[in-house]
């Protein structure tokens, strides 16, 4: 199975379940990437560097498309099916988002570095969003960033699916049906 085949991303906007599904899968066994964004800003607050979306979007992206880089040669090191939580079109989209203009060599790294051809994305979904000391998007900037990160993706190709808003053993079970894997028996 080719890398573009067994490399699985899971997009959308913030809050929508992303990283629980993720978790989820991780936990029952398969091979896993976290998200840039989320970790970024970790790092970042902790050392009250400059690389945060609210202080320089810009060279939070530089970092952002790094590390996607990074998680992308890493994966190609690890066996079966491996799901993403985000690729390096989110970069892209990212910055679209903000108004900012997209470098060429993002756009670059997003043909290059190319994913399974059927992205799952999670709808927004009220009932699960939050805020948090990471994610300080409003509900509206969710609603925008989903819509982005569907116009995103299609631009390069990808075709999306739609996770159904339901419970992460429901959600997990939907993807593994998708791309021909049978859960495993710790699956939620």
């Amino acid at each position: 199975m080719k890398n573009s085949s067994r490399f699985i991303v899971v997009t959308g906007g913030p809050g929508s379940g992303k990283t629980t599904l993720i978790e989820a899968l991780r936990a029952s066994g398969f091979a896993t990437s976290p998200e840039a964004g989320r970790g970024i800003i970790q790092d970042q607050q902790a050392i009250d560097g400059p690389a945060l979306p609210w202080r320089n979007p810009g060279l939070f992206a530089e970092l952002m498309l790094s590390w996607e880089l990074r998680s992308y040669s890493a994966a190609k090191a690890k066996s079966g099916p491996v799901f993403f939580d985000r690729g390096i079109p989110d970069t892209v989209g990212y910055l679209r988002l903000s108004g900012l203009a997209v470098p060429a060599h993002m756009l670059e790294a997003a043909r290059q570095h190319r994913y399974r051809p059927q992205i799952f994305i999670t709808p927004p979904w009220p009932d699960i969003f939050k805020q948090d000391a990471e994610r300080r998007q409003t509900w509206e900037e969710a609603e925008r960033t989903h819509a982005v990160m569907v116009e995103t993706y299609s631009g390069f190709g990808y075709e999306l699916v739609t996770l159904p808003r339901a419970p992460v053993g429901g959600r997990v079970r939907f993807i593994l049906a998708q791309i021909g894997v049978s859960a495993p028996q710790t699956c939620p």
